[in-house]
C-alpha cells in the first residue's frame, strides 16, 4: 500500500511543478509543457541581442564623441564614464523593482521597450535631416538639438539595462525546478549557454557593429540594432505559454529593517554568549516553507543578535506570530549581518573598477591613434580592439574552470577549488600588471610621436595594444566573474536579483569615480605645470595616469586581501531543524510553530 502511494506521488511530481512557480495563467505550471530548455531558449536570445545592442553602442561611444561631437579626450572619457556609472548603478533600482513588485518578466518586458525606444530616438537622430550633428554637412561644433536627442537616447538605453541586467539571467534560471534531478542538471548546463549568447553578442558588438559604424554610417548601424532588438523582443513574447513565473513577494529591504529597529529596541538586554545559556533566541521551523533556507548563528555583530533574544511574555501563543518589528529570527539576523559584511567588500573593489573603466575609453582612443591595417584594404575599426578584452576572458574562464579547478580541489580539497574572495583577489593582481604593461606601450607611443610629430604614431602596430586587453580580459575572467557569484551566493536567498545589481554597481560607482579622479588628477597637474589630460592624446600623459591606478589598485590590494581574510561565508544549515537547536556552546535557539 505504502509502495503505491509512493509512487503515485512520484507520478503526480513528475507531471507538476511544485517550487511555487506558477504558468502564464497563474496555475501550477505542467512541467511536460512549461519552463527547463523550451523557455529558455526564448530569453537566451533576447539576452544576445541586448548585449549586441550594449557593447556596439559602449564600445565606440569615446569615437563618436570625438569625432562626430568634437568633444576632447578629457570631457569624452568623463562623458562615457558617467553613461557607463548610470547604466551599471540602474540595475539596482531594477532589480529592486523585480524582487519586490513588479516581478522578473514584467520588468524585462517594461525595460526592453525603454530599450528599444532608447535605439529608436538614437537612430532618428542620425537619420532625420533635421536631428543630425551637422545637417548633412561637414561642421566643427555639431547642432544642439542632434546633442540632446543623443544623449536622451543613451540614457534611455541605461534604463532600459537596469532592468535587464538584474532580472533576465535570474528568470532564466527560474525555469528550471532544483528538486526534479534532471532539470537541476540542465540548469548548470543552462549557465554555460547563457555566457555563450552574452559572449556572442558582446563580440559580433565589437566587430560587426562597429564595422558598419566606421565603413557604412552611425545610422545603418543603428537601424541594425533596433531591428535585431524590435525581433528579440517579439520571439520573447511569444515564449511567454511556456514560462514559469515567480510571484514577487514585497520589499526584501523590510525584513532587515526590521532586524534594526528591532535589535535598537532591545539595545539594553545583554548580548547572548555561552556564558548566557539562559538567554534563548528565535528561528522558525525547518518545515515552515515561507521562511526558506535557515542559516547558522554566528558570533560577529553581536548587537543584532538582540533582535532575535526571545523575552518573557513573547511566546505566549505558539500559534500567533510575534510582532516581526520587535522579534527578528536568527536567520533574519544572520541575513542583515551578511549585507553589512558585503560593504568592506564592494568597497576594496571599487580600484579594480576603474581600471576596468580605461578600456572603453581612454584604450579605445589609443587604438585610434596606431595602424589598425591587417590587409591591403581592410582596417580595424577602433573599438573592436575591444573583442581581445572579450577573448581574454573567454580563455581565461576555460583555465580556471577546467584546469585550475580540478587542480585546486585535489589540493585544497575545497569544492570551489579555491574560494570566492581568493579569485577576486587574482583578478585584482591582473588589473595592476594591465595598468603597468598599458603605461609601457603609451610611453613607447608618445616617444614615437616625439621622434616624428607628423606622422605621430600611425607606424605603430595596434596590436601594440594586445597585451593589456588579454590582461585585463583574464582578469575579468577571475575578477568579474568571482563578483558576480559573490553577490549573487552571499545576499539573502530573497535578494537575488539584487545580488547581481550590486555586482553591477562596483562597476557603476567605479565609473563615477573614474571621472572624479581624472578630474582632480586633471586640475593638480595643472597646477604643477601641464595637466596630464590635453586636447588629444599625443598631448596627454596617459602613461602617468596609468602608473598612478596602478599604485592605487596595489595599495588597495593589501587592504582587500586584509579584509578578504577576516570574512565569514554565508553558513546555510543542511540538516533538519529541531526544536532547540546548538549553535555554539552554552547557546541556545529555539524555533517556534
Amino acid at each position: 500500500m505504502e509502495a503505491d502511494k509512493t509512487k503515485k506521488q512520484e507520478a503526480v511530481d513528475e507531471k507538476w511543478v511544485y517550487d511555487s512557480s506558477v504558468d502564464h495563467k497563474g496555475r501550477v505550471p505542467l512541467r511536460s509543457s512549461t519552463g527547463a530548455w523550451k523557455a529558455s531558449l526564448f530569453i537566451i536570445v533576447i539576452e544576445f541581442s541586448e548585449r549586441l545592442s550594449y557593447f556596439g553602442l559602449a564600445s565606440s561611444l569615446i569615437i563618436y564623441l570625438t569625432k562626430v561631437l568634437h568633444y576632447d579626450i578629457k570631457t569624452s572619457a568623463k562623458s562615457v564614464n558617467y553613461w557607463s556609472g548610470v547604466t551599471t548603478l540602474m540595475p539596482l533600482f531594477g532589480g529592486f523593482l523585480a524582487d519586490s513588485y513588479l516581478g522578473r518578466f514584467s520588468t524585462v518586458l517594461l525595460s526592453s521597450i525603454i530599450y528599444l525606444l532608447g535605439l529608436l530616438v538614437l537612430t532618428l537622430s542620425r537619420v532625420v535631416p533635421g536631428l543630425k550633428p551637422c545637417g548633412g554637412s561637414p561642421c566643427i561644433e555639431p547642432r544642439k538639438i542632434h546633442e540632446i536627442f543623443f544623449f536622451l537616447a543613451i540614457y534611455l538605453i541605461s534604463v532600459g539595462t537596469g532592468g535587464h541586467k538584474p532580472s533576465l539571467e535570474s528568470f532564466g534560471a527560474d525555469q528550471f525546478d532544483e528538486d526534479h534531478p534532471k532539470e537541476r542538471q540542465s540548469k548548470m548546463s543552462f549557465f554555460n549557454w547563457w555566457n555563450s549568447g552574452l559572449c556572442c553578442g558582446l563580440l559580433l558588438g565589437v566587430t560587426v557593429v562597429v564595422y558598419i559604424q566606421d565603413h557604412l554610417s552611425w545610422a545603418a548601424a543603428d537601424l541594425t540594432l533596433t531591428a535585431v532588438m524590435t525581433l528579440s523582443l517579439v520571439i520573447f513574447c511569444l515564449g511567454r505559454p511556456y514560462y514559469r513565473f515567480r510571484r514577487p513577494t514585497g520589499s526584501p529591504l523590510t525584513p532587515l529593517l526590521r532586524v534594526l529597529v528591532a535589535a535598537f529596541a532591545k539595545r539594553n538586554l545583554p548580548s547572548p554568549s555561552p556564558s548566557r545559556p539562559h538567554i534563548l533566541l528565535y528561528e522558525l521551523p525547518k518545515s515552515d516553507k515561507a521562511q526558506g533556507r535557515l542559516l547558522f548563528h554566528t558570533d560577529k555583530l553581536k548587537f543584532l543578535d538582540k533582535a532575535a533574544i526571545i523575552e518573557e511574555g513573547e511566546k505566549q501563543n505558539e500559534n500567533e506570530n510575534p510582532n516581526p518589528w520587535r522579534l527578528a529570527t536568527v536567520t533574519k539576523v544572520e541575513e542583515m549581518k551578511l549585507i553589512i559584511n558585503m560593504i568592506p567588500i564592494w568597497l576594496t573593489t571599487l580600484p579594480f573598477g576603474i581600471c576596468v573603466a580605461q578600456t572603453s575609453t581612454f584604450f579605445i582612443k589609443q587604438s585610434a591613434t596606431l595602424n589598425r591595417k591587417i590587409a591591403h584594404n581592410f582596417e580595424i575599426p577602433p573599438a573592436s580592439t575591444y573583442a581581445l578584452a572579450a577573448i581574454g576572458m573567454i580563455v581565461s574562464v576555460i583555465i580556471y574552470d577546467k584546469i585550475l579547478v580540478p587542480l585546486f580541489r585535489k589540493v585544497t580539497g575545497n569544492e570551489r577549488g579555491i574560494n570566492i574572495l581568493p579569485r577576486i583577489g587574482i583578478g585584482m593582481c591582473f588589473s595592476v600588471v594591465t595598468m603597468v604593461v598599458a603605461a609601457l606601450v603609451e610611453r613607447k607611443r608618445l616617444n614615437l610621436v616625439h621622434q616624428n610629430p607628423s606622422e605621430g604614431s600611425a607606424s605603430m602596430s595596434v596590436f601594440w595594444l594586445a597585451p593589456q586587453f588579454l590582461i585585463i580580459g583574464a582578469g575579468d575572467g577571475f575578477a568579474l566573474v568571482g563578483l558576480q557569484e559573490y553577490f549573487y551566493d552571499q545576499v539573502p536567498d530573497s535578494m537575488r536579483s539584487l545580488g547581481i545589481a550590486f555586482y553591477l554597481s562596483v562597476i557603476g560607482a567605479a565609473n563615477f569615480l573614474s571621472s572624479i579622479l581624472i578630474t582632480l588628477v586633471d586640475e593638480l597637474s595643472e597646477r604643477s605645470g601641464k595637466s596630464w589630460f590635453g586636447k588629444d592624446l599625443n598631448s596627454s600623459r596617459l602613461d602617468y595616469f596609468y602608473l598612478l591606478l596602478a599604485g592605487i589598485t596595489a595599495g588597495n590590494l593589501c587592504v582587500y586581501a586584509f579584509v578578504a581574510r577576516r570574512y565569514s561565508y554565508k553558513n546555510v544549515r543542511k540538516t533538519s531543524t529541531v526544536a532547540v537547536v546548538d549553535c555554539y556552546e552554552g547557546d541556545r535557539v529555539e524555533t517556534l510553530a
